[in-house]
């Protein structure tokens, strides 16, 4: 069994540094680890038996390039992995310089693992090169035998040993020019080295070689160049020359060569995981940005160019990854980048610059229309089904559009008739570019307004957007605030009974208790907490703190015990894994019993993954707790699942309701919902109820609950706790 690496942790969030540390028991490391924040501990922990060090770049005192010049200083040797949120193409470059092993994006983890074994195993091979090199000078230093050691040395070395007169002939070689190159040594001797470099690098090493001849017995570092292997390929080597031509013993030239091939590709290859995507192989943020300020740059000089940035959004890929998991998620996403590139020409640029995000640059258009119909094209595409391992998977984009061309007045809208520009804080002198990152975000914020707009839609910037999009964001950094200080207040709606007029029931509706702006109403926060995945947080606090004023009530009327609370569930709540958890929890520290408890869960979160659903409302069934469907008839309503599913309840929605009258299509359609719903065995609550003549209508249907205006308006639970009262009060 394999020792825990000790471990360095530079992270001052810990629930990341969790997510770091069980992403590598994941990949099947132990590990004995020490979480350090400040520079003094980190120079307080840092010593020898350290053999990994994981490193946020930015931390609250100092930084990771900070922290690799710091274990320069100390002269140690350790495995250095930089894992951060964001980072910047000049940011990578210096870490790779200063002695990073690789780098991370923290939604990227899942290659943790592998990250980790690569450094490891150079650490090793760097190792196993100190022994040998202190092997060789041991062997050298020997005073006895060291013309035979010596000997010994050359004839198994790693390196290619070269010896060449003053014309470049090969006077000596090395064995180890067979087993690097190919090569017999024989075979060399008598032919001019220079034969076997690369043409571009001739020159080069013929001005090195002429240095090492004016400067005898001094050490010259040759530099990197390319030798040609015996099967044709090329390697790439770096050497120091050493001008022994007077020494009698020599009389020649000698070229210690040292083979970086390997290094060299894993050079590269470490700069393809800073500029490109893993999963797609596409370009990521960094590069997209370095092309798009190169396009900049180039219709700066061409007077009447236009081009087009493109900004993408898979509308459901949150609901497939919740539902069907990572691995389908990552089949869609490289799906989704294929079918991309079938829209587009060559000279355009296609990157991923966030989890389902992607960008697209298209250069040189001839007009506003050319970039349309590529949108167009990029939907149609899109709407098709994805066959993902077996699975049919559907999804659609949201798009945004920004245009950006250089004419005589600097850098204007293109068409004056069209709504477009760059962003609201693109220069208007001619002498002045816009930024890539402007351009970026007039794309994205574009993209926000076709969401806003429904799925499956693209919108052309606009600068006006611009100011939406600072007030939404406003709002997010307000609602993250806010659910910290718990600025949310639950108002209760009565659910009545509509044969007696008894209150059976009440429904918790959230609202935002905003220090400035007063109470907010859930249209106003609830698709930005959506958005911004901070719904399931606060649907957390809601069923928690629903579940615990029930309780209060039971125990301070204590002829309520049959009144129940309705709590709503949201796509992203009830596609979470630890739901049942968290319920269980909240039950069990509430001490509600479950059969109080009715969970309203819309159609479209049943059947984004039908089986599973069915599965998780067992479980809830499981623990008595009730199961309404809400807004009934607005979604799919499909009687192909419903009776697989185990709910008590169908929730007519409140349109259906508001437009009943006499003889009405929509009295009809209420009419067979609760046919319907009596027929499965279910019963029917019917929503917005505002006035007399619905609630007879409903009562002679035999609708059995409702609520709305009629009966209450959502109350705090001051004024909840009164109605209770009352109805206790008129019973007694």
């Amino acid at each position: 069994m394999s020792a825990p690496l000790q471990i360095l942790l530079l992270e001052d969030s810990l629930a990341d540094a969790e997510l770091t540390l069980h992403e590598l028991c994941l990949s099947g490391f132990k590990s004995n680890w020490q979480r350090v924040e400040t520079e003094a501990d980190y120079l307080a922990q840092l010593h020898p038996g350290i053999e990994l060090i994981l490193a946020d770049y930015s931390l609250p005192q100092f930084n990771a390039l900070r922290a690799l010049q710091l274990l320069q200083e100390r002269g140690l040797d350790i495995p250095f992995i930089v894992i951060t949120g964001t980072v910047s193409e000049e940011v990578v470059v210096e870490c790779m310089k200063q002695g990073a092993a690789d780098y991370l994006l923290k939604d990227r983890l899942m290659r943790l693992g592998s990250a980790v074994a690569q450094a490891l195993q150079a650490k090793q091979m760097r190792d196993q090169k100190r022994q040998t090199e202190a092997e060789k000078t041991r062997l050298i230093a020997s005073s006895q035998e060291s013309e035979q050691r010596f000997r010994a040395l050359i004839e198994n070395a790693t390196d290619i040993i070269i010896i060449v007169n003053a014309s470049g002939q090969v006077t000596y070689v090395s064995p180890s020019v067979n087993r690097i190159l190919g090569y017999a040594p024989d075979g060399l001797l008598g032919k001019n080295a220079l034969t076997f470099i690369h043409p571009e690098d001739v020159l080069l090493v013929k001005q090195r070689l002429k240095n090492s001849i004016q400067n005898p017995n001094v050490a010259q570092r040759l530099g990197e160049y390319r030798v040609q292997h015996c099967n044709g390929s090329w390697g790439i080597f770096e050497a120091v020359t050493t001008n022994l031509l007077k020494d009698p013993a020599v009389q020649g030239i000698v070229v210690n060569c040292h083979d970086i091939t390997e290094r060299k590709q894993a050079e590269e290859q470490l700069r393809h995981h800073a500029f490109y995507d893993s999963l797609c192989g596409l370009p990521n943020r960094t590069l997209f940005l370095e092309r798009l300020a190169s396009q900049i740059k180039r219709s700066q000089r061409q007077k009447d160019s236009l081009f087009a940035v493109l900004f993408l959004d898979l509308d459901r890929f949150e609901m497939v990854k919740y539902s069907l998991g990572h691995l389908v998620s990552d089949q869609l996403l490289i799906a989704t980048a294929r079918k991309l590139m079938t829209c587009l020409c060559p000279t355009d640029t296609l990157a991923r610059i966030g989890t389902d995000e992607f960008a697209i640059l298209l250069e040189d258009i001839h007009d506003v229309s050319d970039a349309i119909r590529v949108v167009e094209q990029i939907q149609r595409e899109l709407n098709s089904p994805f066959n993902l391992d077996g699975r049919e998977v559907f999804t659609t984009t949201s798009i945004g559009i920004a245009f950006a061309g250089r004419g005589q007045e600097g850098w204007e809208p293109v068409r004056k008739d069209a709504p477009i520009s760059l962003c609201p804080s693109a220069p208007s002198h001619s002498n002045l570019l816009p930024r890539p990152q402007d351009l970026l975000r007039a794309a994205d914020t574009a993209m926000y307004h076709a969401r806003l707009e429904g799925k499956g839609r693209y919108v052309v910037f606009h600068p006006a957007m611009h100011t939406l999009a600072v007030a939404h964001l406003q709002l997010e950094t307000d609602l993250r605030r806010a659910i910290i200080a718990t600025e949310f207040q639950l108002y209760y709606q009565p659910i009545v009974e509509l044969a007696t007029g008894k209150i059976k029931a009440f429904e918790a509706l959230v609202r935002w208790n905003h220090p400035t702006r007063g109470m907010v109403p859930p249209s106003d926060f609830i698709p930005a907490a959506e958005e911004t995945g901070l719904i399931i947080p606060l649907g957390t606090w809601v069923l928690d703190e629903a579940c615990r004023q029930l309780k209060v009530w039971q125990q301070q009327y204590s002829t309520t015990q049959g009144l129940a609370i309705s709590v709503n569930l949201s796509a992203k709540q009830f596609s979470q894994p630890n739901l049942i958890e968290q319920i269980d929890r909240i039950l069990r520290e509430t001490g509600l019993d479950g059969h109080y408890l009715k969970l309203e869960i819309t159609e479209s979160c049943l059947l984004e993954n039908a089986e599973a659903a069915a599965i998780l409302l067992w479980q809830l069934r499981d623990r008595n707790i009730q199961l309404s469907i809400d807004d009934f008839g607005t979604g799919y309503s499909s009687l192909n699942y419903l009776h697989r599913f185990p709910v008590n309840t169908l929730k007519i929605d409140r349109s259906f309701v508001n437009r009943m009258g006499a003889g009405g299509k929509d009295a009809e359609i209420v009419k067979a919902i609760v046919a319907l719903a009596h027929n499965l065995g279910m019963s029917v609550t019917a929503e917005g109820i505002e006035t007399a003549q619905q609630l007879a209508q409903l009562k002679a249907l035999q609708c059995e609950r409702g609520q709305g205006y009629f009966f209450s308006k959502p109350v705090d639970n001051g004024a909840a706790g009164q109605l209770i009262l009352a109805q206790l009060q008129v019973n007694s």
